[in-house]
Protein backbone atom coordinates (compact mmCIF):
# COMPACT_ATOMS: atom_id res chain seq x y z
CA UNK A 1 0.00 0.00 0.00
CA UNK A 2 1.45 3.32 -1.04
CA UNK A 3 0.58 5.88 1.75
CA UNK A 4 2.24 8.70 0.56
CA UNK A 5 1.04 12.30 0.63
CA UNK A 6 1.25 15.51 -1.36
CA UNK A 7 2.58 18.29 0.49
CA UNK A 8 0.52 21.25 0.97
CA UNK A 9 3.44 23.13 2.04
CA UNK A 10 4.04 25.40 -0.61
CA UNK A 11 7.49 27.34 -1.36
CA UNK A 12 8.20 30.55 -1.09
CA UNK A 13 10.18 32.67 -3.30
CA UNK A 14 12.93 34.22 -1.79
CA UNK A 15 13.74 37.79 -2.93
CA UNK A 16 17.33 38.66 -3.37
CA UNK A 17 18.99 42.11 -2.45
CA UNK A 18 21.58 43.50 -3.80
CA UNK A 19 23.41 45.33 -0.19
CA UNK A 20 25.56 47.41 -2.19
CA UNK A 21 22.67 49.15 -4.29
CA UNK A 22 20.11 48.98 -1.17
CA UNK A 23 23.25 51.12 0.85
CA UNK A 24 23.75 53.78 -2.33
CA UNK A 25 20.01 54.05 -2.43
CA UNK A 26 19.50 54.27 1.03
CA UNK A 27 22.05 57.45 1.09
CA UNK A 28 20.12 60.75 1.43
CA UNK A 29 20.36 62.22 -2.57
CA UNK A 30 22.67 65.17 -1.53
CA UNK A 31 25.24 62.48 -0.48
CA UNK A 32 24.48 60.01 -3.31
CA UNK A 33 25.12 62.58 -5.81
CA UNK A 34 28.62 63.36 -3.85
CA UNK A 35 29.41 59.57 -3.62
CA UNK A 36 28.76 58.92 -7.47
CA UNK A 37 30.77 61.92 -8.46
CA UNK A 38 33.50 60.94 -6.48
CA UNK A 39 33.23 57.66 -7.83
CA UNK A 40 33.32 59.17 -11.57
CA UNK A 41 36.53 61.15 -10.50
CA UNK A 42 38.01 58.21 -9.43
CA UNK A 43 37.37 55.84 -12.92
CA UNK A 44 38.44 59.09 -14.90
CA UNK A 45 42.09 58.65 -12.92
CA UNK A 46 42.56 55.64 -12.73
CA UNK A 47 40.37 53.16 -14.71
CA UNK A 48 41.02 52.69 -18.31
CA UNK A 49 38.72 54.61 -19.91
CA UNK A 50 35.83 53.99 -17.10
CA UNK A 51 36.89 50.26 -17.42
CA UNK A 52 34.26 47.93 -15.70
CA UNK A 53 37.02 45.35 -15.07
CA UNK A 54 38.97 48.38 -13.41
CA UNK A 55 35.92 49.79 -11.52
CA UNK A 56 34.69 46.51 -9.66
CA UNK A 57 38.69 45.71 -8.77
CA UNK A 58 38.56 49.45 -6.90
CA UNK A 59 35.51 48.47 -5.10
CA UNK A 60 36.28 44.65 -4.27
CA UNK A 61 39.28 46.57 -2.41
CA UNK A 62 37.21 49.62 -1.07
CA UNK A 63 34.83 47.29 0.15
CA UNK A 64 37.53 44.70 1.72
CA UNK A 65 38.73 46.50 4.25
CA UNK A 66 41.54 48.87 2.30
CA UNK A 67 42.10 52.32 2.45
CA UNK A 68 44.10 54.86 3.36
CA UNK A 69 44.16 56.65 6.87
CA UNK A 70 41.80 59.69 4.92
CA UNK A 71 39.01 57.86 4.20
CA UNK A 72 36.55 55.83 6.85
CA UNK A 73 35.24 52.34 6.36
CA UNK A 74 31.74 53.57 5.91
CA UNK A 75 32.14 56.19 3.37
CA UNK A 76 35.00 53.31 1.78
CA UNK A 77 31.89 51.28 1.72
CA UNK A 78 29.71 53.60 0.35
CA UNK A 79 32.08 54.52 -2.00
CA UNK A 80 32.67 51.00 -3.15
CA UNK A 81 28.66 50.83 -3.74
CA UNK A 82 29.20 53.46 -6.07
CA UNK A 83 31.26 52.27 -7.83
CA UNK A 84 29.93 49.27 -8.59
CA UNK A 85 26.65 51.39 -9.86
CA UNK A 86 29.32 53.19 -12.13
CA UNK A 87 30.63 49.77 -13.25
CA UNK A 88 27.11 48.65 -14.40
CA UNK A 89 25.50 51.62 -15.82
CA UNK A 90 27.72 54.58 -15.97
CA UNK A 91 24.64 56.56 -16.44
CA UNK A 92 22.88 55.50 -13.86
CA UNK A 93 21.67 58.40 -11.50
CA UNK A 94 24.08 60.91 -13.43
CA UNK A 95 23.08 64.56 -13.06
Amino acid sequence: MNRARKSEQRQETCEVIDFDEALLDSCPAEEKAELLGEARIIAKAFANEGGVEELEEMAQTLSCGFRDAEIERAHARKLSAALKRLAKDPWKDEP
